[in-house]
């Protein structure tokens, strides 16, 4: 793998996530001998436009043309590089055979899908593979699910120093947060709830929050996830459903059943969004579950859903404009609570839009951490999370170079 030409590789760099994540990395570390990277797509004449919208100083950035069905193509990606990088959504669609190809070649890899079931689908298929070639791959390094994924890492371990142990019940509870959306992941959403609309044991499976658990999990508790309005009284505030919670919740579980139950066996995790005190905070926790009800429904009627697609949401390859990343933000506390009862806070927080300004952050640090400080001989092969593959050092990363901050309280 050190003989390889690309320390790493951007794959679906001309995605819209692909062009934040390419302009941040050049800006961040641009063309240097310390690290050696390159941008791929399927469309040449695309990654030469991006490539001069860098500038000059881009001009000897190395372009590879690779399309996500060309197994040949993706064999020649994944020899020229040590880490491969992808933002090619929805995965379930486009993501298999990248996959594959890292597992032939041993290649490190990372991606920022928020789908479950096609996670699940990848580790039943690969893991095995994965583990004999040393391919590292860790999914969700985005805002799904880092700030949960390592909010909960970071809390635990301050825990652990405090009070001598872990929490075996963690809330995260999102207390601000201004974005916008892409087409990409309305497109990955969509066709989450098709899959499971189309056939039972798909629902059944994404209904599961151990989906992503080893089969053998060892979990004795229910998991219990919000629904709908419900007064915190630790929040002192109204919560409503956290959209995100549906990847986010089977990641950090997933994290405590590869760390072998350190958390415990009877560790519970939920997420929701705080809306407020009083009457207010009431109708805004009622009003936030509706309008996630409503897109739900419209995505699983077929009519509803071609007319929110023509004329509603964006179009992949569309999002937010660049000052509304710019103004974007998001803030989260995660409460820990142990056995005997004691409680710690900590915040987490990004200074961009969540979806997709700090989230080409998060996606181009993991990539860098996965390359240059977590070596393969403290970390095998297999699927990892981001909190068990990278944890602390990925931390000191984010906090240093992606505009996040991780705080006790």
């Amino acid at each position: 793998m050190a003989t390889k030409k690309f320390d790493l590789v951007i794959f679906g760099a001309t995605s819209f996530v692909g062009q934040i994540l390419t302009e941040y990395l050049f800006e961040h570390i641009g063309l240097t001998r310390k690290v050696k990277w390159a941008i791929a797509g399927r469309s040449e004449a695309k990654l030469n436009e991006l490539r001069d919208s860098l500038g000059e100083k881009a001009a000897k950035l190395p372009i590879m043309v690779a399309d996500s069905h060309d197994s040949e193509a993706l064999d020649a990606m994944c020899g020229k590089s040590r880490v491969i990088v992808s933002t090619v959504g929805p995965y379930i669609r486009y993501g298999e055979a990248l996959i594959a190809a890292c597992v032939k070649n041993g290649n490190d890899y990372c991606d920022l899908t928020g789908e479950a079931y096609w996670i699940k689908q990848m580790i039943v298929k690969y893991e095995k593979a994965a583990k004999k070639s040393g391919a590292r791959i860790v999914n969700c390094c985005g805002f799904d699910s880092i700030p949960s994924d390592l909010g909960t890492h970071f809390l635990q371990q301050h825990g652990k120093q405090q009070f001598g142990s872990y929490f075996n019940a963690v809330k995260l509870r999102v207390k601000a947060m201004k974005g916008g959306a892409s087409g990409g992941t309305i497109a990955s959403m969509g066709e989450m709830i098709i899959a499971a609309k189309a056939d039972p044991e798909v629902r059944k499976a994404m209904g599961n929050p151990y989906i992503l658990c080893p089969e053998k999990h060892k979990y004795s508790i229910r998991q219990h996830s919000l629904k709908g309005p419900a007064y915190d009284s630790d929040f002192n505030s109204w919560t409503g459903p956290f959209v995100m919670e549906a990847i986010n919740s089977r990641v950090v579980l997933r994290s405590n059943a590869l760390l072998k139950m350190a958390y415990g066996k009877d560790f519970s995790y939920g997420e929701a969004m705080l809306t407020g005190d009083g009457a207010k905070g009431r109708v805004k926790a009622f009003a936030l579950t509706a309008a996630l009800g409503a897109f739900a429904g419209s995505m699983i009627l077929d009519p509803l859903r071609n007319l929110m697609n023509k004329f509603v949401l964006p179009k992949p390859g569309e999002g937010p404009s660049l000052q509304d990343q710019l103004n974007g933000y998001f803030d989260i506390r995660l409460l820990g609570t142990n056995k005997k009862g004691q409680q710690l806070s900590v915040q987490v927080t990004g200074d961009r839009d969540p979806g997709y300004g700090c989230t080409a952050k998060m996606l181009a640090q993991s990539a860098l951490c996965l390359a240059f400080d977590v070596a393969k001989e403290d970390k095998a092969g297999g699927f990892w999370t981001p909190a068990t593959a990278m944890g602390d050092l990925l931390i000191e990363r984010l906090n240093q170079h992606a505009g996040m901050t991780f705080n006790q309280q």
